[in-house]
């Protein structure tokens, strides 16, 4: 499977390819594909983003409370800004990913306030009316 996964950051061939795939194929792949959320500075970030966001919404926030939960706070804010800012409200209450944001935004590390996370997880609590 890991054959179908961009090669490289300029890899769109396989991004699109990876639009023409089916939903189980996508699963499989859900943790490599989180990755190029890594850097969004990377040409197909935004397009692979896009991806996780309409074909496999629900699937992969698990890999993105894994994030969440890690060291990596430009990783956790390019997550927040470019995957949960786009979901659906009802999404946002999966694997309790609302209270991950609410913790964020009231009792964020010192790297998640370095780099401005709590900002974005504040910006999506107030957009989805998190309570």
């Amino acid at each position: 499977m890991n054959n179908l996964l961009p090669r490289d950051k300029q890899d769109f061939e396989r991004v699109n390819n990876l639009k023409l795939t089916g939903k189980k194929e996508l699963i499989a792949l859900l943790a490599g594909l989180l990755e190029w959320l890594q850097d969004m500075n990377w040409p197909i970030s935004i397009e692979v983003s896009e991806l996780l966001v309409q074909k496999t919404p629900i699937e992969t926030i698990p890999f993105v409370k894994n994030v969440l939960n890690s060291d990596d706070d430009i990783w956790k804010a390019n997550c927040l800004r470019y995957f949960v800012m786009k979901l659906p409200s009802e999404l946002l209450e999966i694997d309790n990913l609302h209270k991950d944001l609410i913790r964020i935004a009231t009792r964020p590390t010192m790297g998640e306030e370095l780099e401005e996370v709590h900002l974005t997880a504040l910006e999506i609590i107030e957009a989805h009316h998190i309570r």
